[in-house]
């Protein structure tokens, strides 16, 4: 779909979050300052994002495929996983927390208790802020049992939307750009490997070291903007200033996890 005020192409996916979805980024203080100064958010390669199960599928998958593509050879079904272990270098993520209300476990695992930052949005403003003419791809991260469980194939974004039960917390929504190498069809990736051969598979090169940076409209995604709730005044205070000196308009506040109890 495309937005008007934007230049992106947002495609509808699977498990799309409802468009009111609340969504949270949390970061340093250094990541903020980068975000103001370069209107981009940082994609970052799906093989460096610290989970060597990322773009991978579940055990029973495996042992299924021969019944389920049984026009495909045995060598077709090896270079099928072998390519969808080469595209985690091609597949660039942006992570966030979908939550009504701020996580102290996102707080703790992401931003400094002093001087962190988190940003809010929603998946209505995260979709329309996105500058790319690059399609975008966003959707809920499903939770299963790698041991048990199997997921859709032949759609080599479709295992970027799953993930093991131990980050079920996470609770997380993905932005998603699959730059893949050419002769591979992302929407119909069984068919198009046919015409590959492993040794072309082995020389894809990588277009990026760690991940990269797309451009988006501030104004749109940043509803508001809090700090951590160990943070002095004057950081509170300086956080105001710098976003004011960049134009952000947003709302700058402290983390309700400062709030006073009642007693």
């Amino acid at each position: 779909m495309t937005e008007e005020n934007s230049k992106s192409i947002v495609h509808e996916f699977l498990h799309v979050p409802p468009k009111e979805a609340i969504l949270w980024r949390y970061m340093d203080f250094v990541k903020f300052i980068s975000l103001l100064e370069t209107n981009t958010l940082f994609f970052a390669r799906a093989d460096k994002l610290g989970d060597p199960f990322e773009g991978s599928f579940p055990k029973k998958n495996a042992t299924v495929r021969t019944t389920l593509t049984p026009r495909l050879s045995v060598e077709d079904i090896f270079k099928y996983a072998h390519v969808t272990q080469h595209l985690t270098r091609f597949t660039l993520v942006s992570c966030w927390h979908e939550s009504e209300y701020e996580s102290e476990s996102m707080w703790n695992r992401y931003a400094n208790e002093n001087s962190g930052i988190a940003i809010r949005t929603c998946a209505d403003t995260l979709s329309r802020s996105f500058l790319s003419k690059e399609q975008i791809h966003i959707g809920r991260v499903q939770y299963v049992d790698y041991d048990t469980d199997t997921i859709p194939e032949d759609n080599g974004l479709i295992p970027y939307l799953y993930k093991r039960k131990s980050f079920e917390s996470e609770r997380e929504v993905r932005a998603i750009i699959q730059r893949p190498p050419a002769g591979i069809d992302i929407t119909q990736l069984r068919s198009s490997i046919q015409q590959l051969s492993l040794g072309e598979i082995g020389e894809w090169k990588d277009f990026c070291d760690i991940g990269y940076s797309y451009e988006v409209n501030l104004e749109i995604l940043i509803e508001e903007v809090l700090v951590a709730r160990l943070a002095p005044d004057w950081f509170l205070q300086l956080v105001q200033q710098v976003a004011k000196r960049y134009g952000l308009e947003a709302p700058i506040n402290r983390s309700v996890l400062a709030d006073t109890p009642s007693w």
